[in-house]
């Protein structure tokens, strides 16, 4: 992957639109974007990021910065993470908020529901072990109430605990007092959103080039 220098109706074109199912139009439209926030570099960096102004307020901000140089989300079964991306995996990474395409077989859309179930899950399983850990799930719900500024970050410490031991009760079924839960693996993740829909409601409005809103 890497930088792109083509344009809409080439090889690298139609490449990509069959890897991301974005529209020869809507890769045009990106490649602009990203041309703009890396002030027509080849390549985007995290600081890059910071210019976009409805992620400044974002209370996970830094999980979706990063969710964008972790190798995981490149579609190639990678590990670790990156300083620099090229517009491949910029675009990438974008598909895992693009809205589903109508109509689609059962099949695929248990297939887009899943890739989007596990970039969510990549987001929080920050040191990448397969299991998102009490202090990981704790992070990101203390950065969720407490940027809210309605609750101290003790207190949200406290609901995030409680709502992990919630998380183990529907995971594990009932535990033994010495038991120890060691955090979420992915196929319990899929369990607890079992009908939370979420291929429709995880996209981003791509065609608004002043305000791409990343988590909407």
């Amino acid at each position: 992957m890497g930088a792109l220098q083509s344009f809409p109706g080439q090889p690298q074109y139609l490449d990509l639109a069959e890897k991301t199912g974005f529209s020869f139009e809507q890769i045009g439209v990106l490649h602009k974007r990203f041309k703009q926030l890396s002030h027509k570099e080849e390549t985007l960096r995290r600081d890059h990021f910071s210019e976009i102004p409805d992620l400044a307020c974002n209370p996970i901000r830094a999980q979706i910065i990063e969710a964008f140089f972790d190798r995981r989300n490149f579609g190639q079964n990678g590990e670790g993470t990156v300083e620099e991306i090229g517009f491949e995996e910029f675009l990438v990474v974008m598909s895992h908020f693009r809205p589903p395409s109508l109509p689609m077989t059962e099949e695929q859309r248990g297939k887009v529901r899943r890739e989007k179930l596990r970039f969510l899950f990549n987001m929080h399983d920050t040191d990448n072990d397969g299991t998102i850990t009490l202090e990981e799930y704790r992070h990101v719900v203390e950065e969720l109430l407490s940027r809210s500024g309605a609750l101290e970050k003790e207190t949200a410490k406290s609901i995030a605990d409680a709502a992990m031991l919630e998380v183990a009760s529907i995971s594990m079924g009932h535990m033994e007092p010495d038991e120890f839960y060691e955090g979420i693996t992915f196929e319990h993740f899929l369990k607890l959103l079992d009908g939370f829909e979420i291929e429709s409601r995880m996209n981003i409005r791509f065609l608004n080039m002043d305000t791409i809103t990343l988590c909407k």
